[in-house]
């Protein structure tokens, strides 16, 4: 029968090919947890930058004197209109 070598070499390359996917696949879920576990690992690193960021802000502006709050001498401060630039919580 002239069609047995045709079907067995298509039925090897279903199977080449399934064994060849199954390794992509495996492949792919460990690339995504590596790069989850490496976003976590920014994200957590950004975050402590932030808060540290916010901290020190927090720690100059309770060492400046009240007088130079409200002043030109304050970077915060609107020359235009003579408002404080600063976001207040409230």
């Amino acid at each position: 029968m002239p069609s047995t070598p045709t079907l067995a070499l298509i039925a090897l390359g279903l199977i080449v090919l399934l064994a060849i996917a199954i390794r992509v696949i495996r492949s792919l879920r460990r690339f995504a947890r590596a790069r989850t576990l490496v976003g976590d690992g920014v994200g957590n690193g950004v975050g402590l930058l932030k808060a540290r960021s916010a901290a020190l802000k927090v720690a100059i502006a309770e060492r400046r004197p009240k007088e130079q709050a409200r002043t030109r001498a304050n970077p915060a401060y609107d020359r235009r209109s003579g408002a404080d630039r600063r976001i207040t919580n409230g």
